[in-house]
Formats: structure tokens, C-alpha cells, sequence
């Protein structure tokens, strides 16, 4: 079985556009058409059986829009094996974070996604840290775009590991995810600072640039537990990170746990 834990599509009406506009921003190169049919066709494609899609909330005022999307698909997809699991998002300027935070779980949605550079606030911000406070409060995943962001070349690291470590070590929350291995393409650093942390680290946006000794690195001192198979999908091609991780040779119980039994026991599936 093979879980991809960090996903995006985008509803009907606006992906054409929204897929248009961030391969521009980011000299991307998507592999689909940022729908859900489209994501759907790349799982197949790749022989992966359930993805976890991650919505971004660039202004607070999304919040309920972005919601009922996640709804909508988790409702869909409950009928259909939980191929696709749609997270909500927020963001660290919303009123109220507390109460969205439980309206996100009195929608039986799972967690949430955060994204401190398209969001233009820092990790260590106190809105982060309440969101994350609140998740705990809920038990609620907590999933963050972490290291360089494509985008923003030109911008200050909104997350790099010296401000990512304070708010693990402040929160301990234990369903927080940092995204792309820790901090993207600041991987020396998270060898460093972040592995062995009570954090999980996905995989997204990651095999087709890190050092395969570096990664097994980080693997080996952060602990084969906390390791999330994940591809940024529509930006990386999840048949190939999924050939990349197999050629790693890490053993199969590793593979396994990598794949999906982590994300099995974070989701509670």
C-alpha cells in the first residue's frame, strides 16, 4: 500500500487557472491538471492508493470556503475506499482560531494545512503556535510547507529549522508534520537541528534533489517512524518518487513503514 501524504488539487472552476499561475510563480512543471480527476489518474498512473490533499488559505477570510471543499471531498471519498482524505486549512491572521480549529473537527476532517511563506508570516509566529496549540487541544495533524519555497526565492525562509525548533519545542506537538524532508533544501541543517525531534518529516518535493546519503541520514538519526511518503503532487511525478525510494534498497519493513504505515497510524486508518 502506498500513501501519499501531501497532495493538492483545487476545485473545477479555478484549477486551470490556479495550475497556471503557480508553474509561472515557481517554474514548475505539474504532472496534472490540479483537479481531482487529475490526481486521481496521476495515483493510478503511479500505483499509489490513497492521497492526502493540502489546501493553502492565502487570506483568513478563505477559511470557510476551503472547509466546506474539504468536505465535500472527504464526504465523496468515504464511498470510495478513502482514496482521496482532504485536509482543511487556516490561517495565523483568522479571528478565532480556537473555534475554527474545532469546526475543523466537528467536520471530521483530520487536520490541517499551513504554508508560512504564501501565508507571508513567520513559523514561530504566535498564531502559529496557538494553531498548533489548538490541534493538540483537538488532536488534530498539523502539516507546514517547511525550508525554501520555489515561489519566493527573492523572500526571507518563513520556516527554516532555527524557527520550525522553537515551535516544536514550545508545542511538543506530536501530529506535526514539516514538509519536504524538514526544511527544503536545507537538509544539512535539519540533519542538524530538527531529526530526532518529536516531529514527522514527509517526503514532498524532496527525492529528486536531496543526496541519497544525506537522506538515509536524516532517516537513520530521526527514526524510520517519523518518515512520511510524500510527492507535492501535481509537482513531482509519483511514480518516479516512488521508484526513487525503492532504490534506496532501505528494507522492506522500512519501505512499508515509509509507504504507509506511518500515515495509517497518523490518520487513524
Amino acid at each position: 500500500m502506498v500513501i501519499d501524504f501531501h497532495t493538492h488539487v483545487f476545485p473545477e472552476k479555478i484549477a486551470k487557472s490556479t495550475i497556471e499561475a503557480l508553474t509561472i510563480k515557481a517554474n514548475g512543471h505539474p504532472t496534472t491538471d490540479g483537479t481531482i480527476q487529475g490526481l486521481i489518474d496521476e495515483m493510478d498512473r503511479g500505483g499509489c492508493d490513497v492521497a492526502v490533499t493540502l489546501p493553502v488559505l492565502t487570506k483568513p477570510t478563505q477559511f470557510e470556503s476551503v472547509l466546506r471543499f474539504a468536505t465535500e471531498i472527504n464526504q465523496r471519498f468515504s464511498k470510495e475506499n478513502n482514496k482521496l482524505i482532504s485536509f482543511a486549512g487556516i490561517h495565523p491572521k483568522c479571528d478565532d482560531i480556537d473555534g475554527k480549529m474545532a469546526m475543523v473537527k466537528e467536520a471530521g476532517i483530520k487536520g490541517v494545512k499551513i504554508h508560512p511563506d504564501y501565508q507571508q508570516t513567520f513559523i514561530d509566529d504566535r498564531g502559529y503556535v496557538e494553531i498548533l496549540k489548538c490541534a493538540k487541544k483537538y488532536d488534530l495533524i498539523v502539516v507546514t510547507h517547511a525550508g525554501v519555497d520555489d515561489g519566493y526565492l527573492d523572500s526571507p525562509i518563513m520556516c527554516p529549522p532555527d524557527r520550525a525548533i522553537k515551535v516544536i519545542n514550545e508545542v511538543d506537538h506530536g501530529k506535526f508534520v514539516l514538509g519536504h524532508y524538514g526544511a527544503h533544501k536545507q537538509w544539512q541543517e535539519v540533519l542538524d537541528k530538527i531529526a530526532g525531534k518529536n516531529v514527522y518529516l514527509d517526503t514532498a518535493f524532496t527525492l529528486h534533489e536531496i543526496d541519497e546519503d544525506l537522506f538515509k541520514k536524516i532517516l537513520s538519526k530521526h527514526g524510520e517512524d517519523k518518515i512520511l511518503f510524500a510527492t507535492d503532487c501535481p509537482w513531482r511525478d509519483i511514480f518516479e518518487d516512488i521508484r526513487t525510494i525503492k532504490s534506496y534498497n532501505l528494507g522492506v519493513e522500512t519501505e512499508e513503514k515509509i509507504f504507509s504505515k506511518n500515515a495509517r497510524k497518523l490518520l487513524g486508518i
